[in-house]
């Protein structure tokens, strides 16, 4: 059953009624389902599939080609010496096939393109030379090891540029989605415990996949990540491996983000990470975005210039504060962590990037789906003179109907209190940023939290509250 990808499989099913011939690259983190989504749309109507080998010589892959040739339905084919004859033996294959769109799937394929194997150029001809000539060819390709996908595929500045006709960029589920998986598996488990999952998790199908009925949630991280050969404990070494080439460079920045929530300037980031600023760096920030590991924003004074870069990715930050320290191993960590609340600190911040990763449905909460609108972050430090802390607003909606949105971002086990302290604050907070930024729009504050606001002298400092059932909209 294929959840949460209606919009990606009528993409697919629009381009095979093409009347010309389609070259499709799909790309994303591992274990996000892309070759999950290729075969559940076509079932059986693959003219040709073949799947790249991890870490194989040039000989094993080809030997591996020719016999997905075979198994295809050419039953007398020799063993190809290059990439180039490869190939056409696929043209030659594909030309005899009565089919009015010949769906050609080809997975893992940075995985194919092995050193001095002239992989690239061979495949640049089959797709130039022949297919893109005719009418009759859907050309699919995807691959984990992203990098290699965006460089020399979307990217291309040779004899591929241009020559993609769609590019699906696969993304994490949402909060909604997870749900209707967990749905048709039959798992119960609360929302907020859902949401604290998707803390942990991310929106990654497959991680969920290993949820078992029966368990709490508790019961189900321990196992997952903490116990004695727990399925995805070493995952986030594959994380990186599969998908950046030279992933020491891409786990520097991450780790570099790591220790400061509001995020680090460019500069920033090179003098932590001790990185040179050259096309690498440049690439590795680029590719880390576009995988929506890190956002690129702009605080909210500073909107034309020194753009932070934030960390988003709640598995990541998952793996450095506690998979990372859980040394001697625990095999009940989580267990045993959350029993005794210390994981209030780490759930503030994982809720905070999961209200991130959701902006859409608190647009849709505020009833402004339809209203132009930024999200920035702001920061107020105060000069020497001044006898007050500082403090950070993590997320500012700033709304072309001239309100901008202040928002609290709070992950309670009941409703929020509002107290006295909290009101004195956020108004302080509020008159602040007004006459810091000179704004002249107006301040709306709200709340988003986990059950609502409990109705008490200081609640109507908020202007809405969204709960956690409203980040769960479609």
């Amino acid at each position: 059953m294929l959840i949460g990808r209606e919009r990606q499989q009528q993409e697919l099913l629009e381009l095979l009624e093409s009347d010309e011939s389609q070259f499709c690259a799909i790309y994303g983190r591992r274990r996000v389902g892309k070759t999950y989504l290729v075969k559940q749309t076509f079932q059986n109507q693959f003219a040709f599939v073949h799947t790249g080998l991890c870490e194989a010589t040039k000989e094993e892959q080809l030997w591996e080609f020719r016999e997905s040739l075979r198994s295809a339905g050419l039953k007398k084919c020799k063993l190809p010496k290059t990439w180039f004859e490869a190939f056409h033996m696929l043209q030659d294959y594909l030309s005899t096939l009565p089919q009015a769109k010949k769906i050609v799937f080809i997975d893992e394929l940075p995985w194919l393109d092995t050193p001095k194997s002239r992989f690239l150029p061979a495949f640049e001809h089959f797709w130039n030379g022949w297919a893109n000539m005719r009418d009759d060819i859907f050309l699919i390709v995807c691959g984990s090891a992203t990098s290699w996908i965006l460089e020399n595929i979307v990217n291309n500045h040779g004899g591929l540029h241009n020559r993609l006709t769609r590019r699906i960029h696969l993304q994490p589920f949402s909060l909604h989605e997870c749900e209707r998986y967990m749905q048709s598996n039959n798992i119960m488990l609360s929302r907020k415990d859902m949401a604290e999952a998707y803390m942990i998790m991310g929106g990654v199908p497959y991680y969920w996949s290993y949820l078992r009925r029966g368990e709490s949630l508790s019961q189900n991280i321990d196992r997952i990540f903490f116990a004695q050969d727990a399925p995805l404990h070493d995952e986030f070494k594959a994380l990186y491996k599969s998908l950046f080439k030279r992933s020491e460079i891409y786990l520097q920045i991450v780790e570099s983000l790591t220790k400061r929530r509001a995020g680090l300037l460019r500069e920033e980031i090179l003098r932590e990470t001790g990185l040179d600023d050259n096309e690498a760096f440049q690439r590795a920030l680029r590719e880390l975005e576009e995988c929506s590991f890190i956002r690129k924003y702009n605080m909210y004074e500073y909107k034309a210039k020194n753009a932070l870069y934030q960390l988003i990715d709640n598995f990541t930050l998952f793996h450095y504060q506690h998979i990372a320290a859980n040394v001697p191993q625990d095999e009940h960590y989580w267990s045993s962590r959350r029993m005794s609340g210390d994981l209030d600190a780490w759930a503030g911040l994982a809720f905070e990037r999961l209200c991130l990763l959701h902006a859409p449905q608190i647009k849709h909460a505020l009833g402004i789906s339809g209203v132009v609108c930024t999200f920035y972050s702001w920061t107020y430090k105060p000069s020497k003179d001044e006898q007050t802390e500082g403090f950070q607003i993590d997320m500012l909606i700033d709304r072309d109907d001239q309100i901008i949105n202040i928002c609290e971002m709070k992950f309670t086990e009941d409703e929020y209190v509002v107290k006295a302290d909290d009101d004195r604050l956020l108004r302080r907070r509020i008159a602040r940023f007004i006459a810091k930024t000179e704004t002249k729009k107006t301040i709306h504050p709200i709340l988003i939290t986990t059950y609502g606001l409990s109705r008490n002298g200081y609640a109507s400092v908020y202007q809405r509250t969204i709960t956690l059932d409203d980040l769960f909209h479609e």
